[in-house]
């Protein structure tokens, strides 16, 4: 296991990070095992779904060795409210029961029938895959369950993870920070984006857990991208339902690396401001050239450099730095106020039970300073974006909800 991934499993111990990817398909399927078999047999031919993890040596990363996809990893659910937002309200409750990754690192859940989802001509059969941070991140975890749903060409396994000497590679890395630094200092790149106050969007989440998902045509969402027009959108109703406090709003945006994957998850998050002060137009161009600055920094040798510096850490000093980890610690300062994952899933070209795609979205997790996240998820022509929050953070979602359904039309 490469050590960016085993610091998510030993970390998910402290904070819970598996992800929750939801498909909605347009029918109920007249016998569910036929359906649920072709995904396992699928499921079975794909060597990145068919293993778990061996963490038997505390003095050696954790291994991944090969596990059948046994049939406890595919649950059906019957809903006491089988209605769309029935459904979301089960999915949140399934976070209550993160997954161990030494018997099975991911899991589906089929909801069958639901009523009432969008973009759905009837009775739909909503499937949510549960995936372990460990295993994959937003896009290869996006890429794992289209294969369970029929996309053809098997995901294939990242490289060796790094190795090698540590001090060999601390070197490297302490040169390439100078001269990044020196890059910074003669305007060859950006500066960081810095940090802000904490708002109540980053309060420990407490109380009830809410996910609320709003469905568009792709033409509806202004822009010239999807996510600057979901992030300008989102500046707006969240200054606006937080009142003057919102002034600084910032955002983390996940954003995969250069290069080819030497680990399950190869992503940073980048901050950008919202400025929700500005005018929409002026907004996304201050939010496009935030994403930009970040992408060109993230490309910085430096970066590579000390990526290949924490993957060549000893496995019994990173174990010893995630268990010194505090989960309870506050601070009055944060790169950013929520988090804003988007991915894109591709053509239409799913199905289950020969049930055709309607929509996919996704959840990001809480977490201790974080309490509101969202999700921009297309398929096709459909994007869906969600809202996962906790009533500490938010405590009227509803009305979170409309300001942002106005916003984006």
């Amino acid at each position: 296991m490469a050590a960016i991934d085993a610091q998510f499993y030993w970390m998910s111990a402290k904070i819970p990070s598996d992800q929750f990817l939801l498909y909605a398909f347009d029918g109920e399927p007249r016998n569910l095992e036929p359906a649920v078999d072709e995904v396992a047999d699928r499921a079975h031919r794909c060597p990145e779904l068919s293993m778990r993890v061996d963490d038997g040596c505390a003095w050696a990363y954790p291994t991944w060795v090969p596990a059948a996809a046994e049939p406890r990893r595919l649950v059906r659910h019957e809903l006491a409210d089988a209605t769309w937002a029935g459904c979301l309200d089960a999915v949140a409750r399934c976070a209550d029961e993160q997954l161990d990754i030494r018997r099975m690192p991911w899991r589906l859940h089929v909801f069958t029938p639901v009523h009432g989802v969008p973009a759905s001509s009837g009775p739909a059969t909503v499937a949510v895959m549960q995936v372990a941070h460990a295993l994959a991140d937003g896009r290869r975890a996006s890429a794992l369950a289209a294969w369970l749903f029929g996309r053809t060409g098997p995901v294939p396994a990242p490289r060796s993870p790094w190795r090698g000497w540590l001090p060999g590679r601390a070197i490297e890395a302490s040169r390439t920070q100078r001269q990044l630094d020196r890059d910074t200092r003669v305007g060859l790149l950006p500066p960081p984006a810095g940090t802000r106050p904490a708002l109540r969007t980053n309060a420990r989440p407490a109380g009830a857990r809410m996910i609320r998902t709003l469905v568009r045509h792709r033409s509806q969402i202004p822009g010239p991208t999807i996510t600057l027009g979901v992030l300008g959108a989102m500046s707006t109703a969240l200054s606006g339902y937080l009142g003057e406090s919102a002034a600084t709003l910032g955002a983390e945006v996940p954003m995969a690396k250069p290069g080819v994957p030497h680990a399950h998850n190869h992503f940073r998050n980048i901050t950008v401001g919202l400025y929700p002060e500005l005018s929409l137009q002026e907004r996304a161009g201050r939010i496009a050239a935030d994403l930009d600055n970040g992408r060109r920094r993230g490309e910085h040798p430096a970066l590579g450099a000390a990526d290949r510096a924490f993957a060549g850490v000893p496995a019994p000093l990173l174990r010893w730095g995630v268990g010194l980890l505090d989960p309870d610690a506050v601070s009055p300062i944060v790169s950013g106020n929520t988090v804003v994952s988007s991915v894109h899933r591709g053509a239409a070209d799913l199905c289950f039970g020969g049930m055709p795609v309607t929509l996919t979205a996704g959840f990001p997790a809480l977490s201790p300073m974080m309490g509101l996240t969202h999700g921009v998820h297309g398929i096709g022509d459909t994007i869906v974006i969600s809202v996962h929050t906790a009533e500490s953070a938010v405590d009227d979602v509803e009305d979170y909800l409309m300001r942002l359904a106005a916003v984006l039309g």
